[in-house]
Formats: C-alpha cells, sequence, structure tokens
C-alpha cells in the first residue's frame, strides 16, 4: 500500500496531522521518479515545496531558538539551527512520522531503498 491515496490517508492519521489540502499533501509526497514513470498524471512533484519548505523551517526553527535563548550569541544559535536542520536530524523525524510508505517514489527509486533513504 506504499505511495497511494490509502497511503496518504493512514499517514495523515497515523500522524495525528489534519491537512485542509490533500492536492498539497500529495504534492508534498510525490517524488520527481513517480512523475516519470506515470506521465499520464497531471501532479507535480516536489522540488518546489522542498525549497519553500526549507526556507519556511529555516526561518521558525530561527525564530524559535532567538525567543527561547535570549542569552545566546549569534554563533551558538546559528550552530544550534543548523543542527536542527541537518539532514540526519531530519531524516530520523520523518522515518519516527512513518513517511516513507506515504511517498509516491518511481519503482527503481523504491527498489534502491529511495523511502529511507535520508
Amino acid at each position: 500500500m506504499f505511495g497511494t491515496l490509502e497511503a496518504l490517508a493512514q499517514f495523515s492519521s497515523s500522524a495525528g496531522l489534519r491537512f485542509r489540502d490533500p492536492i498539497l499533501l500529495r504534492t508534498a509526497l510525490t517524488h520527481r521518479s513517480y512523475l516519470n514513470e506515470h506521465p499520464d498524471l497531471d501532479w507535480e512533484d516536489n522540488e518546489r515545496l522542498e525549497y519553500l519548505g526549507d526556507a519556511v523551517l529555516d526561518f521558525l526553527l530561527a525564530e524559535y531558538l532567538f525567543l527561547k535563548l535570549p542569552n545566546a550569541a549569534e554563533g551558538e544559535l546559528t550552530a544550534m539551527r543548523a543542527e536542527l536542520v541537518r539532514r540526519e536530524t531530519l531524516a530520523r523525524f520523518a522515518a519516527q512520522l512513518g513517511i516513507g510508505g506515504a511517498l509516491f517514489v518511481g519503482h527503481g527509486e523504491a527498489e534502491t531503498g529511495g523511502r529511507e533513504r535520508p
């Protein structure tokens, strides 16, 4: 049931999240390899959302750390933010949420561990 609309619903439910726009969620979880194998679909892949999400996450973490640690120096805040947005840190969080099972990935990507790859 990987990479299906049912998997999206299961992911949302098990993560305790509600999404107002299921198409946006589907886009966020669609790897370009899936669309390469399904050219008939009128979907977008997640690359543009990934770009936006990186910027939003960076901003929100900067604000959070700035407010929570009023006496921290700029270099300390930068180091903490960098640690939180590292690929490995975000990959662990994604694994805890079970995002891999909801990803729409191409067959080759899935066969080479794309659902588990950071």
